[in-house]
């Protein structure tokens, strides 16, 4: 069995046709298919049927292709690795992050790390909370930012970079906007702005709301900071966001007002698998960020 089967058997299951994987792999479409032939014939089994022009995996074709995506996935990482262990400061790392950390925490700490690391390249993901820690699992990714960190179990590692606390943003013209603090029972006949339902964001509003009394009345819903914002700064309702997302500014006609009895909190770090290492880049880049948070949390 050759890597090279694996590859044309790849691209032939996840377009189910020949011509057009042929097409995709630069080669002749009787080479891919004289290579599935040959991989049929060595596993005895028909990996595909054909239905009319196209084809379609059996049943034991699907086993075969989760096998075969782990392997290749591997194949990979190893070269990768090799590449790194000859030069790592010529590796790519993937990082995964959520919406909440991309304004400031993620350019904040990659424009540092290029600074002394100038030709190390970035493939940046953007993905809900439980989709990241999912991609670091399954070894899609191997380094995710996150706040809060999931709980460290036998899949994940979790390194905490900071703990921040939780502001509200309300309204220029707001009776809350000239308070130095706010208690957070005084917000239960409020509008909220918040994130969808399922998003981390949410429930740590909701929950917090919960445990003084009071479910939160949702009067709109943004999928990421701008739009929340800027439904706040429309007078729609107010919200509750962590403190770095103000960090850049805080958006015109709002006022950020400290949240109290009781403070909302929620640690930041990074994610990574147990059940893999991280390559010479990605070590490199972990490393640097935790003396980086190290150095800012001394100096605030």
């Amino acid at each position: 069995m050759e890597i090279r089967q694996l590859r044309y058997f790849k691209e032939v299951a996840e377009r189910e046709h020949i011509s057009d994987a042929a097409i995709h792999l630069h080669v002749a479409q009787s080479a891919v298919s004289r290579q599935i032939a040959n991989l049929e014939s060595e596993l005895g089994v028909e990996l595909f049927e054909r239905i009319g022009r196209n084809v379609k995996l059996t049943p034991i074709g699907k086993i075969f292709l989760e096998h075969c995506l782990s392997a290749l996935q591997a194949i990979d990482f190893a070269k990768k690795q090799i590449d790194e262990y000859l030069d790592p400061e010529k590796g790519t790392i993937k990082i995964g992050f959520p919406t909440s950390l991309a304004g400031h925490l993620l350019p904040t700490v990659i424009s540092a790390f290029k600074k002394e690391h100038p030709n190390v390249a970035f493939q940046l993901r953007q993905g809900s909370y439980n989709h990241l820690i999912e991609a670091v699992k399954k070894r899609d990714i191997n380094i995710a930012f996150l706040g809060p960190l999931p709980p460290k179990d036998n899949t994940i590692n979790t390194t905490i970079l900071f703990s921040e606390n939780f502001s509200v943003l309300v309204p220029t013209n707001h009776r809350f906007a000239k308070r130095e603090n706010i208690p957070l029972i005084d917000m239960r006949e409020e509008d909220f702005v918040l994130f969808p339902k399922g998003y981390i964001l949410h429930k740590l509003v909701y929950d917090a709301c919960h445990s003084v009394g009071f479910t939160p009345k949702s009067s709109s819903v943004g999928e990421d900071m701008v739009a929340i914002k800027g439904l706040v700064a429309a007078g729609v309702g107010i919200t509750i966001l962590p403190d770095s997302t103000f960090y850049d500014s805080i958006p015109r006609f709002t006022t950020k007002v400290p949240l109290i009895s009781p403070p909302l909190q929620r640690t930041v770090g990074m994610i990574s698998p147990v059940t893999r290492d991280l390559s010479p880049s990605e070590k490199v880049f972990h490393d640097f960020t935790i003396q980086f948070f190290k150095l800012l949390n001394q100096y605030q």
